[in-house]
């Protein structure tokens, strides 16, 4: 297969010779063995994926790096080959060349995917990327983590010692069973579902069916709400505004509990704006898909709960376990895959289910704050969490509000722009009222100075 030849500036050049390698780039020079090779595109594709770029040379003493790329695109064949061949499909790649006028060689450019498989090295052994270097996954429960991550293998599948009783006979079972088939026995439908045997119940059986899924799954089965009286990022238990509330009992209920108690904090949360202290309002529709996805689409592998931590300006939904599959921060409106197929099938079933359009919550959250003209929720992926963020921050620029503020005041300062901008740096505040003066629109109030300065409409 012949592949792109691209070409490249100066500046474009110079960005890939000193581009920071991390846990999404990568620089080699040509001689790197493709054995070798094969063992970082098998930690990014087991990770979140990233960019290798192979034709770069670093000086090891002054740490200078330079451009020296194959003589012709046919000398990194054997590189393709070999990289091709430890994955059948080998959909996990593709390949380009990049040519400078200023500099000599063809630099073989090679976007590595994620994706739902485990990728191996030419020796089969699996690796993880993590930050600027790789590790290499040498234990069976290391690999059945990666398992785990990637949605391979499901822990809802998984066994948990429980009483058949705790199922048939719950309040859960009996909701879902007169939706779903009126006439039937509980029994029989969990036996049909492969739910239950002996003394035992999968852990989707439990989730869905059983009233207290904490008495036997502790820490995975329960979401905490906590309010913080602040706007920082960085926060202690001094922020802590009263006992945190735990949400507990089957995942339906645990779904439509934990969103009415969030609406109900956050109704008594007041944000100062240009009319002073105002209500806050996120969308229903937000809170509610959001919170379902955390809950369906969690790792109930990791001992954790879910967390939803409400702040003065936003709402933090954080559920254990990294993305599923294929899935990316990048893709992860356009793309699907289900950690737990079994309990977003069942849990569709119930009465008025909470994800009620399969596959579109996630857009859903989006739109909703788009039609408030918020900005909308940020998705951030950590170690072994996903978080959620939903700022109540307006699409309008600062500039815009400062002025809408001023409309009805006489003056602003820096703390104030602050509050109704949702900015939270003193000095990109005051590139803003700077900004403003530019233009024409403030001048500053000529007696106040220092810490107490402040700003106004040119008198």
């Amino acid at each position: 297969m012949t592949y792109p030849v691209y070409e490249i500036d100066d500046e474009q050049a110079s960005a890939i010779i000193n581009k920071e390698e991390n846990c999404l780039n990568d620089v080699k020079a040509i001689e790197i063995k493709p054995a070798k090779l094969s063992e970082t595109v098998s930690a990014f594709s087991n990770s979140i994926g990233g960019d290798v770029y192979i034709g770069i040379d670093e000086d090891k003493f002054s740490k200078t790096r330079f451009w020296r790329g194959f003589n012709t695109p046919e000398d990194a064949n054997a590189v393709i080959h070999v990289l091709l061949g430890c994955h059948n499909l080998g959909n996990h790649l593709t390949f380009e060349y990049l040519a400078c006028k200023s500099y000599s060689g063809y630099l073989l450019h090679i976007t590595v995917k994620k994706v739902k498989e485990i990728v191996k090295s030419t020796t089969g052994e699996v690796y993880l990327r993590v930050n600027a270097g790789k590790i290499k996954l040498d234990t069976p429960e290391k690999v059945r983590r990666l398992e785990y991550d990637k949605g391979i293998v499901t822990f809802e599948n998984e066994w948990v010692e429980c009483p058949l009783e705790r199922v048939e006979n719950s309040e859960s079972i009996i909701n879902f069973m007169i939706n779903v088939i009126p006439t039937g026995e509980p029994k029989k439908y969990l036996e049909n579902q492969d739910l239950v045997k002996d003394k035992h119940t999968r852990v989707s059986g439990v989730l869905l069916f059983c009233d207290e899924p904490a008495v036997f799954m502790p820490k995975r089965s329960s979401i905490k709400i906590m309010r913080y009286k602040t706007m920082q990022e960085e926060i202690s238990r001094e922020h802590l505004f009263g006992t945190p509330l735990t949400v507990e009992g089957d995942i339906y209920s645990q779904i439509y509990g934990a969103v009415e108690q969030a609406k109900k904090i956050i109704e008594d949360a007041k944000k100062i704006g240009a009319e002073g202290l105002e209500d806050v309002h996120y969308p229903n529709e937000t809170l509610h898909e959001v919170i379902t996805n955390a809950v369906l689409h969690r790792d109930y592998s990791i001992t954790a709960d879910i967390l939803i931590r409400i702040f003065d300006n936003r709402v933090e939904i954080e559920s254990p376990g990294k993305l599923p599959g294929h899935v990316t921060i990048e893709n992860i409106l356009d793309t699907q895959s289900a950690r737990n197929p079994q309990i977003v099938r069942l849990i569709n079933k119930f009465p008025n289910p909470p994800n009620k359009d399969v596959g579109e919550g996630l857009n859903t959250a989006f739109e909703a704050m788009k039609n408030l003209k918020l900005k909308p929720p940020e998705i951030s992926e950590g170690e072994n969490s996903v978080i959620v963020r939903i700022r109540h921050e307006p699409l309008a620029s600062a500039e815009e509000l400062v002025m809408q503020f001023m409309q009805d005041h006489a003056e602003i300062n820096n703390a104030k722009g602050r509050e109704i901008t949702g900015i939270r740096d003193s000095n990109q505040m005051k590139d803003v009222f700077i900004r403003l003066k530019d233009l024409g629109q403030l001048e500053r109030v000529p007696e106040k100075f220092s810490t107490a300065s402040a700003w106004r409409k040119p008198q």
